[in-house]
């Protein structure tokens, strides 16, 4: 059986120097728009119901002038899932309930409504299988073509350079993972979702590792230029008003659908890490 440790370590190594580029190049636009916000970086350990090393992360943090509250977590835990929810995890059971699992998430919602809201994650987790997954979704309030248009060719790129038939399939995973059932919308304007790349075959790890890479890079290339395209655009109160009951769907898709979030619940995660996704204002009409 492999040991899957030394790739565990490998994928947190990637994970955290993303966040680092991705938290230094979102503090370059408030430095732009002439504001002094920066990351607070947060770190946290997983309790565990008999006291063993359950791991933990580091939960980041920033409210400025551009970004009105964003949060990009790296974590990294062990332990055994819950009985009933191991058997939902793909390759663990109720004999076999062990789990590592790596990852970032990211989060930012922005103050100036035309400029969109964004959700990018990825990870690698094993049980008794060994799997990447992730991807990136834009969630505008008042989308613009050009910014969905530029999204979708980052992440088309990123696929392509790997398996012509990925940007297809992941691109509709994403358009039917997040969606909002009881209200019949889409949460944003998609971007790609993957989930279970295995990695057993020999050479697969390194493959699907080098796609998460890409996926990462290529977030951090598109993201920014759309937010220094919008971030100075004028608005109206009832542009702000828009956006803030199209925060409501938001927050009725993560914690009613999003299974990131029951993962996190479900396996001891910090719960401020976990509902940094929400939204600091929202309104239903």
């Amino acid at each position: 059986m492999t040991d899957w440790s030394p790739y565990t370590a490998r994928a947190k190594e990637w994970f955290e120097s993303l966040r680092d580029s991705i938290c230094a190049e979102f503090e370059a636009i408030e430095r732009e728009a002439g504001s002094e916000a920066a990351f607070e970086y947060i770190p946290w350990d997983r309790d565990t119901d008999d006291g063993s090393e359950g791991g933990g992360g580091v939960r980041g943090v920033m409210k400025g002038e551009v970004f009105e509250k964003v949060g990009v977590n790296v974590s990294t835990v062990s332990g055994e899932f819950a009985p009933g929810f191991a058997n939902t995890i793909n390759g663990a059971s109720e004999e076999d309930p062990g789990f590592t699992a790596t990852g970032i998430s990211l989060v930012a919602h922005m103050a100036n409504p035309h400029v969109p809201a964004v959700h990018m994650n990825t990870r690698f987790l094993t049980t008794s299988k060994a799997w990447f997954g992730g991807g990136a979704d834009l969630n505008p309030p008042i989308p613009y073509e050009e910014d969905t248009q530029e999204f979708h060719a980052a992440f088309r790129a990123a696929c392509m350079g790997h398996n012509p038939t990925w940007y297809d399939r992941f691109s509709k995973w994403a358009d039917d993972y997040f969606f909002i059932p009881h209200r019949n919308v889409a949460r944003g304007v998609g971007g790609i979702f993957y989930d279970h790349l295995e990695c057993e075959e020999d050479g697969a790890w390194e493959r699907n590792f080098a796609f998460t890479r890409d996926v990462g890079t290529a977030f951090l290339d598109v993201f920014p230029k759309i937010v220094r395209r919008r971030m100075g655009s004028e608005f109206t109160e009832a542009d702000k008003r828009a956006q803030l009951e199209w925060r409501g769907r938001y927050v009725e898709f993560n914690l009613v659908y999003d299974r990131g979030t029951l993962f996190g619940l479900k396996t001891g995660g910090n719960i401020d890490a976990i509902l940094m996704s929400l939204p600091p204002e929202v309104r239903w009409s």
